[in-house]
């Protein structure tokens, strides 16, 4: 407790360069359903013989309309799939009522709120997906601010402009926010809209181009918030930081 207050207290006069609050993606950030999602799909192609690549996969990450892996399949297939038998999205409730947050992301949210920090949820999923599930997980009450893509394609990331509604809301700077994503799709929204982004894939993004963040950690029990907090600030003391 002693080292949360210590940080608090320095932060509190740092400054320009203060951190106010923290961004998250949801899906496969907060709690992995993408991996959940992809492992039904990819076993759905097992099933007709092919194999659903994480690369392939990746164009669908973070955003809308990146890759119809349905469509696909049936083009590899050439014909057409009972659809509403078939499809895993149909049963995807079922698949995530036993996905819980990650390790780690628990312990963040706590120490964020003894920081004092503002919270928010930024998503290119729908609103009422996000609300519903983090409800269900328990941490719904804990953001000032959840932002959906709500199916309009121009919204979803890459593009920015859910990141900057989101800070919007807040009426904070961009360079008092930090982002927390997962995807490449994600980190280039979170970054176009001016603000540092950590990446913290998961079993399927970590194979994927994040070289886009401005840190990467392994896991949210690799890297304390207090110390992302600490390297966020002294990288904006740097010259051209």
């Amino acid at each position: 407790m002693r080292r949360r207050r210590s940080l608090a207290g320095r932060r509190a006069g740092y400054g320009e360069g203060v951190i106010e609050a923290i961004l998250f993606d949801f899906d496969g950030t907060l709690w992995d359903s993408e991996t959940v999602i992809y492992e039904a799909y990819r076993r759905l192609y097992d099933d007709h013989g092919h194999s659903l690549s994480t690369d392939l996969w990746s164009a669908a990450v973070g955003t809308l309309d990146g890759f119809d892996p349905m469509s696909d399949l049936e083009a590899r297939l050439g014909r057409e799939l009972d659809r509403a038998t078939m499809d895993p999205w149909e049963r995807v409730d079922d698949l995530m009522a036993g996905v819980d947050l990650r390790p780690g992301v628990r312990d963040w949210l706590r120490v964020a709120g003894d920081l004092g920090l503002r919270l928010g949820i930024v998503s290119s999923n729908d609103g009422s997906w996000v609300r519903r599930h983090a409800d269900r997980l328990g941490i719904g009450g804990l953001f000032e601010v959840i932002i959906g893509a709500d199916g309009d394609l121009e919204r979803a990331k890459p593009n920015p402009v859910l990141y900057r509604e989101a800070l919007a809301a807040l009426e904070i700077d961009a360079r008092r926010a930090v982002a927390v994503e997962d995807s490449p799709h994600g980190i280039a929204a979170a970054t176009g809209a001016g603000m540092f982004c950590v990446a913290i894939p998961n079993a399927v993004t970590r194979e994927l181009d994040l070289s886009g963040a401005d840190l990467v950690a392994g896991s949210f029990t690799e890297i304390a918030l207090e110390d992302l907090l600490g390297h966020v600030e002294r990288s904006m003391t740097r010259p051209n930081g």
